[in-house]
């Protein structure tokens, strides 16, 4: 389906956090530093899978929302083909939130999409769902594309994925998360979603993007499967089970 919109560098870091927002940082640092060293011990003798992380939780008094969720980076360099096993770790995790508070937090510290360079992505998605085409979450799904002329897409991301965290997309669990992707000579924005069959879904999210994002009637969306994207991804490069982005 096709429905392009037209209306500085941080090239390493895109994210710099604080190390600790809660102010208890200086007052546990020595404590802290002594139970490192014994945490390192303990850790080096376990399996790696049996090292659980901590669950993120709203803090007290801050606001829920109705799903976690991860915001993630990747950057490579353009043309060269990337395989499933190397794009999966070229895409690090900056951090996971679970309330409104939270969000602010990593958001604040975040550059914005227009500051970034080269070929970067910003990814935003329900904790425990990675944003590849064959997580078990995304693999049914598809996404809605939107082109952007230079300059847009840090107004675009923000209010994308503010839109998607106060749940207006109304269609349930079937949203996975979002991507901005800066190019060199246009940017991208995209939504994920579970079902690519399911048309009635394809459609409100479609309608409510144009509603949140402000487009013009003429705008071009178009919406993609990922068993598509797979498919002309491995005919383009002559790969088998590659997943390039």
């Amino acid at each position: 389906m096709r429905e392009t919109y037209s209306p500085p560098s941080h090239s390493h870091s895109p994210v710099s956090l604080k190390d600790d927002d809660s102010g208890d940082h200086d007052q546990n640092e020595e404590n802290s530093t002594q139970k490192d060293g014994e945490k390192e011990k303990n850790d080096k003798d376990k399996p790696q899978s049996s090292i659980k992380r901590k669950a993120v939780v709203p803090g007290p008094a801050e606001h829920p929302l109705q799903y976690n969720y991860t915001f993630w980076y990747s950057r490579r360099t353009p043309g060269r083909p990337t395989s499933s096993q190397s794009y999966e770790q070229n895409i690090k995790q900056i951090g996971t939130f679970a309330s409104v508070e939270q969000f602010w937090r990593f958001y604040s510290h975040m550059v914005r999409p227009g500051d970034l360079t080269g070929h970067s992505d910003f990814h935003l998605f329900k904790e425990g769902i990675k944003p590849m085409w064959e997580d078990d979450a995304n693999k049914n799904g598809g996404k809605w594309i939107i082109r952007l002329r230079k300059g847009l897409a840090s107004r675009c991301w923000e209010n994308l994925i503010l839109a998607m965290l106060g749940e207006q997309f109304m269609v349930g669990e079937e949203i996975c998360g979002a991507v901005v992707s800066v190019r060199f000579q246009e940017d991208i924005i995209s939504i994920w979603n579970k079902t690519a069959s399911d048309q009635a879904t394809t459609a409100r999210i479609r309608d409510t993007l144009r509603r949140v994002l402000n487009l013009p009637p003429n705008t071009i969306m178009e919406y993609k499967t990922h068993t598509d994207s797979i498919k002309a991804w491995e005919e383009f490069h002559g790969l088998v089970n590659s997943s390039g982005r």
